[in-house]
């Protein structure tokens, strides 16, 4: 700090230090006021400081006080501390429910059951050996069900086979109290597929043991038929096609009745209650991705962007054996089913498919490839736009986004990015799908699209099924180290701005789950709680309801197509704003990945910081989400910033791309065979006495990060004594810090203590009392401060001098907040 020309420094945010230039003058410090000296430091000190300043992390500053009064009343929020009863805690509400936060509920049994649609199932549980590391760094050619692997090797054996073979891997690796849990999910060569594009769906057998399955699907395709949903069924050997009918004229059904209204969902719908059943294992189901267009399905539009004839809406499968690794119970165990439909069973089949290759990008093939769809700065023209809209209430708030590409080389399968997401971005929704046709989804969601699961014991209705959203938006870019994280969590918390698109968005959340649940049911149960990723912070709200008894978990999902942080508020107008202002179609952006289980249940994420590879091209879309109040180059960045992660994990080569031990052994050989650089204070010897501070371990562990030997010594008679003796012995230190502590500098005799070091030319160092006790030894004078500043925020602002070139403190700042 500096007041009436005396400076002083400050190290680690907590202490203040002798200094090089300050001669007389009043000084203050915490509650007391003194005159300060200089007292030198030693040259390789001086050097470590200069080394130090330009890492902020050290928190090496110079400070300014402008005055004794703070301007900052402390007490000016009121903080109550009354009542103290508050609602259940989602953590303790999930825990009494019986929820699986999306996870698997245990290791099942196994066993025989009937469907709804009359189908036989047999499942069969291999269990597996639990680790979090693979045992070999060749996944290749291995058999699923080899007992010789652990759950990793099996992991790695999937994702390496997901470049070349239908299937999905599900993961999720954060955890949220209440929300997220830890777990694995995923197949390859699922026996049977569907996929759908505008009305017209194709349910297709890809192995013999699909062929099987389809005599059953044929069954409820006509009694859909039959209940005049669709116009067309088409069946063959081993696809069956259908289109299905438009829905009725808008205004002839009731809004609550729209997600019943004739869609590909209807066939979604159908194959859930074919292959439904009460109990089994819960894993049993349709897993795959949503496209974007679907909402058309639910809220038609006028269409203005040209779509590829080829793109799909839907990719789903019905896998037969299904991986699944349990993190937070640590189990692991394989899920085999066998079906028997018309007498017919796929017992003894190949489990198998086609092996399509990875086909990296082909110049000649794609001649007109374009690294972005928005030119630079035409983002915020259209954020502009945007704006205007805004002004005349045509829009509360819109989400636009942009997509940046990449081309892929043999050296960049899709495996190897979902590899580098996992291990830099982890996220409760990452994913790797390998849809067919050259095309997958990479993935590593930060945001819950909707959840279902029916509950033990709801309020409401016994077996109610519980649905749950969880919306994002408000975004800051991480800090270098949790403090940084906390300033900017707290810019975060305090931008209305940010609060004010949050607020918004749960509100349309909460409407879209009015429509269909239970009245008084829906609730925010978690406000603006913080997540934080690999690169960015988030707000978070958390937004529960109970369905009324006539409605499922795949009207809950139409319902909230799309989420309104991926689209905006009115939800149509904003879809037809988007659908007018962006330059390419969505394809799967914005749309939903994840599960629709046959036990009523539904688990999916947004499609989100997710890559998509289309013949050898990558492509990452990102969006902003926009209110009147928005910067349009802010908003152009913060697209940057979202899209930055995955952009990394397809450019930049490293942590990530190869299996999970090779990983830790790649960690271990750099630690092991790279050279650690000299430290500035390597061969020095550091005496520090405590005078009985709480601070001064954390100032000891300071010092020996300079390499320096550091021997802490208990102030007094006996501590001196041992100085005196290591100067007898040829010992002398190469510096005595003096640390800081309670009282004044008398009553640890720091006078005795400058004394010895003067007489033997020791280097000396004060913190806090330390710097105090040099004061009034070179003739200054103490005083007492009106308000202590003790673990209050302070404004440091460096001088003229530590702005200079070469400064001790260049590199920080000009002005920061310390505390």
């Amino acid at each position: 700090m500096r007041v009436m020309g005396v400076t002083l420094m400050a190290v680690a945010s907590m202490y203040s230090v002798g200094v090089v230039d300050a001669f007389g003058g009043l000084a203050t410090r915490g509650p007391l006021a003194y005159s300060s000296s200089s007292f030198s430091l030693p040259v390789w000190m001086q050097q470590k400081q200069q080394q130090t300043s330009n890492n902020r992390r050290r928190h090496l500053f110079m400070a300014e006080n402008e005055s004794e009064e703070p301007n900052t009343d402390y007490n000016a929020v009121h903080v109550e501390k009354t009542g103290g009863r508050g609602a259940t805690s989602v953590s303790q509400s999930a825990l009494a429910n019986g929820l699986s936060l999306g996870a698997p509920t245990g290791r099942p049994a196994g066993g025989h059951y009937l469907t709804r649609g009359g189908v036989q199932v047999t499942a069969h549980v291999e269990p597996l050996t639990y680790s979090h590391t693979a045992s070999s760094s060749s996944p290749n050619n291995r058999n699923m069900n080899s007992n010789s692997q652990n759950s990793a090797d099996h992991i790695e054996q999937l994702v390496q086979k997901l470049d070349s073979q239908r299937g999905a891997l599900l993961t999720s690796s954060y955890e949220f109290p209440g929300r997220y849990a830890r777990w694995s999910l995923g197949f390859v060569n699922p026996p049977l597929e569907v996929s759908g594009k505008g009305s017209d769906c194709r349910i297709r057998a890809l192995n013999d043991r699909g062929v099987i399955l389809l005599f059953a699907v044929e069954s409820a395709m006509q009694d859909l038929m039959d209940d005049g949903i669709l116009s067309r069924l088409d069946v063959g050997e081993s696809e069956i096609k259908v289109t299905v009918k438009p829905p009725s004229e808008v205004g002839s059904f009731s809004e609550e009745e729209r997600s019943r209204q004739p869609s590909l969902f209807s066939v979604v719908r159908s194959l859930v209650n074919l292959f439904g059943y009460e109990g089994g294992d819960g894993q049993l189901g349709l897993y795959g991705a949503f496209g974007y267009d679907l909402t058309f399905q639910f809220e038609p539009i006028n269409m203005k962007q040209p779509r590829d004839p080829e793109q799909r809406d839907l990719l789903l499968y019905l896998p037969d054996e299904i991986l699944v690794v349990d993190q937070d119970k640590r189990d692991a165990w394989i899920l085999q089913y066998e079906f028997s439909v018309n007498q017919k069973s796929t017992q003894g089949m190949a489990r198998e498919g086609a092996i399509q290759r990875f086909l990296p990008f082909d110049a000649e093939t794609t001649p007109d490839f374009q690294a972005r769809d928005t030119p630079k700065n035409e983002f915020a023209e259209s954020v502009e736009r945007a704006k205007r809209e805004f002004a005349v209430g045509n829009l509360f708030e819109a989400v636009l986004s942009q997509t940046f590409r990449e081309p892929l080389n043999v050296q960049t399968p899709p495996s190897t990015l979902f590899r580098r997401l996992r291990a830099r971005n982890p996220s409760p929704y990452g994913f790797f799908i390998n849809l067919g046709e050259h095309e997958y989804l990479v993935g590593a969601s930060p945001e819950m699209f909707v959840r279902c699961e029916a509950t033990m014991d709801s309020e409401y209705r016994e077996g109610a099924l519980r649905v749950e959203t969880c919306p994002i938006s408000g975004t800051v870019a991480r800090g270098a180290d949790a403090l940084e994280d906390a300033q900017r969590v707290k810019s975060l918390m305090m931008n209305a701005k940010e609060e004010s698109e949050l607020t918004m968005c749960t509100d349309v959340d909460r409407n879209d789950k009015s429509r269909i649940c239970i009245p008084g049911s829906v609730k925010v149960i978690g406000r603006r709680q913080i997540e934080m990723y690999s690169r960015l912070i988030h707000t978070v709200d958390h937004v529960e309801g109970y369905l009324r008894e006539e409605f499922d978990a795949l009207d809950a999902f139409l319902c909230h197509t799309w989420a309104v942080t991926v689209t905006g508020a009115p939800k149509t107008w904003a879809i037809q704003f988007v659908e007018d202002q962006e330059r390419s179609p969505r394809c799967w952006y914005g749309g939903a990945v994840g599960h629709v289980g046959f036990d009523g249940s539904l688990n999916t994420g947004l499609t989100l910081r997710t890559v998509r590879i289309k013949n050898g091209v990558a492509e990452v879309r990102a969006g902003a989400t926009l209110l009147y109040d928005s910067s349009p180059p802010a908003e152009e960045l913060e697209t940057e910033l979202k899209a930055s992660a995955m952009i990394d994990a397809i450019v930049q080569s490293g942590l990530g791309d190869k299996t999970n031990n090779d990983d830790d052994d790649e960690r271990n050989s750099a630690m092991t065979n790279t050279p650690e650089p000299r430290k500035i204070g390597q061969d020095k010897s550091i005496i520090l006495i405590d005078h009985e501070d709480s601070f001064v371990h954390t100032l000891g562990n300071y010092l020996r990060q300079t390499g320096a030997t550091v021997k802490t010594l208990r102030s007094g008679p006996s501590a001196l004594a041992a100085i005196e003796q290591m100067v007898a012995d040829g010992n002398k230190p190469d510096m005595v810090v003096l640390s800081p502590g309670p009282g004044n500098p008398s009553d640890f005799g720091l006078s005795d203590s400058i004394a010895l070091l003067i007489r033997h030319a020791i280097p000396g160092f004060g913190v806090c009392l330390g710097l105090q006790g040099m004061v009034e030894y070179f003739g200054g004078k103490l005083g007492v401060l009106s308000y202590p500043m003790h673990g209050k925020p302070s404004k440091v602002t460096l001088t003229s001098a530590g702005q200079k070139e070469q400064s001790l403190f260049t590199g920080l700042p000009d002005s920061f907040e310390v505390a």
